[in-house]
């Protein structure tokens, strides 16, 4: 037998100790992604009681900024729990991670408020995200070294497949708690105290996850690797400081995690945002019918990780970053087509177009609270940024005074520069209800109507999109762990993960949110996406080896 390489074919029968690991390591990975999502499902309710300061736009874009501030150490917790998993055993670290993003989940349903401790509430709250993405930097290598290292040959996309449903999964089991908990406490009650709850239930899970993962054993791959003495004493030091292993952590993030990472995101968390902030789609309705779509298209995650133990991940893989750069644009209008067909339809009757001096235009983000608005280019974005309906910027002729069109009708906007507060806020109030009734009359909807809701056809289009995501995810898992050797593989892999998860993904909601915001364009976020994703493929096509014949032990045969 190779050194390099081992046959596909297997024995087909699945072990105790097989099934065992594979369903501790889920059940345990779920409720990992369980406790981070929540966050992300009660993003509306935590800018409300957390970034109560500022606007309503904002307000939303900084609870996605703290969303994000858990993708953003993720990489450090990858480095952290990678060299422990590296040196201290995969089962033990894996059950540390477990711990903490628990009970920092758990603690974030004690907080108190904006309203009850000011701008420090904010604060705490970016910790407990903090220490959830430490938590979660682990989370992912751990598990899915564990599951590839009990894996048998041939065998290993299928079932480090099912780790990769887990983050599906724990998404819908935290958007169900949510839809649960508030049609039994109702709206009200929900957005006063209600949120707190999914939070705090999370303890419950904490203690019956952990109970599974004390009965599990050490991967036999590590317990073999240990008993040679052949483990690394520094791991970072080997998987960084060696030039041949640094190569293969930027080839696995540039050509494979990077595009991923944002095609996931957007297939769970943008979609989701879009849904609900963009086409104005009630909560517990965008909730329900995500949740079917993720649940539908579940199995796809194990299906495209079995095919890639046939025809190999690479192929795979590219031809979901393909297809997402190509399809993306036509799907997500689609979306607004069938979602909120009003929106649609005033969109094409009567376009929007703001015409203004481009000097008196502003980034339609204000982060601190502290951003005036008050040129009259500004003046007519911001409304038109609060009340999410599409518009386009023109140039004016410098020092002209900002005019918003909706189709025929022209509304001029004001200058807000030499006016005292309250008299801004007295003719901004007067101007900005004139031009809601401008909108009203061109049939621009203050929601989408629930009755006009293609509903089997938005399900369709967001189990399409998802399942773009269920391609390049199924086989990732596999591919990381015999792209990397045995005695550095936690570390190795884990980095590349969470800076492409963490970082490309992560930061994906916000930055496509804020391009939204400055340009008037409700699909111009759908550039990022693509452009990593084009990014990944060509870089993947050049670069990126087959790994399904690889022999995972071969570094220390």
């Amino acid at each position: 037998m190779s050194k390099e390489t081992q046959p596909s074919g297997s024995d087909d029968t699945v072990t105790q100790q097989e099934k065992m690991v594979i369903v501790a390591s889920s059940v345990g990975t779920v409720f990992e992604w369980y406790d981070f999502f929540l966050y992300g499902a009660l993003a509306v309710f935590i800018g409300r009681h957390f970034f109560s300061g500022v606007n309503e736009t904002t307000s939303f874009i900084l609870a996605l900024l703290a969303f994000a501030a858990g993708f953003a150490v993720r990489p450090f917790g990858a480095l952290v729990f990678g060299r422990l998993g590296d040196m201290w055993g995969r089962k033990n670290t894996f059950l540390a991670t477990l711990v903490i993003m628990g009970l920092a989940t758990f603690s974030v349903g004690l907080l108190p408020t904006h309203a009850q401790i000011g701008s420090v509430a904010a604060y705490i709250l970016i910790t407990m995200r903090l220490l959830q993405g430490l938590a979660i930097g682990g989370v992912y290598g751990g598990a899915a070294t564990y599951v590839g290292e009990n894996a048998p040959e041939g065998k290993r996309g299928l079932y480090t497949s099912w780790i990769q449903t887990t983050a599906t999964i724990g998404l819908v089991l935290s958007l169900l708690v949510v839809l649960l908990t508030r049609t039994v406490l109702g709206e009200e009650a929900f957005g006063d105290w209600g949120w707190r709850v999914p939070f705090l239930i999370s303890i419950l899970l904490l203690g019956v996850t952990t109970w599974i993962q004390l009965k599990l054993n050490e991967s036999p791959v590590y317990a073999r690797m240990k008993a040679s003495g052949k483990s690394s004493k520094n791991p970072w030091r080997d998987s960084f400081g060696n030039r041949k292993n640094l190569k293969l952590v930027l080839i696995a993030l540039f050509g494979a995690v990077m595009g991923q990472g944002v095609i996931w995101y957007a297939g769970q968390f943008y979609l989701l945002f879009f849904v609900e902030r963009v086409l104005k789609v009630d909560g517990p309705t965008t909730n329900i019918l995500m949740s079917i779509a993720l649940l539908l298209a579940a199995p796809l995650f194990i299906f495209f990780g079995w095919l890639s133990d046939k025809v190999g991940r690479k192929p795979v893989l590219l031809a979901g970053f393909l297809l997402a750069v190509v399809t993306y644009f036509p799907l997500f209008q689609a979306l607004t087509k069938f979602a909120n067909p009003d929106l649609a339809n005033a969109a094409a009757a009567s376009p929007i177009t703001v015409v203004a001096d481009p000097r008196e235009c502003s980034l339609q983000f204000d982060p601190i609270g502290s951003a005036e608005f008050n040129t009259s280019c500004d003046i007519a974005k911001s409304f038109l940024a609060r009340a999410g309906v599409p518009y386009e910027t023109m140039d004016a002729t410098a020092g002209s005074v900002a005019e918003m069109t909706i189709g025929g009708q022209s509304i001029p906007s004001f200058s807000g520069e030499n006016m005292d507060a309250a008299s801004l806020k007295t003719k901004r109030a007067e101007w900005e209800s004139s031009a809601q009734q401008a909108l009203l009359a061109a049939a621009y909807p203050l929601k989408a109507d629930p009755a006009e809701i293609d509903k089997p056809m938005v399900v369709l289009i967001m189990f399409l999109i998802i399942g773009l995501a269920t391609i390049v995810y199924g086989p990732i898992a596999a591919f990381l762990v015999e792209f990397f050797p045995t005695r550095i593989r936690y570390t190795s892999m884990s980095l590349p993960y969470h800076i492409g998860n963490g970082w490309f993904g992560g930061f994906l909601p916000t930055t496509a949110f804020a391009i939204v915001a400055a340009t008037g364009n409700i699909y111009s976020g759908l550039w990022y996406p693509v452009i990593v994703a084009a990014a990944t493929f060509a870089i993947g096509l050049l670069f990126l080896p087959e790994t399904k014949n690889i022999n995972i032990h071969r570094d220390i045969d």
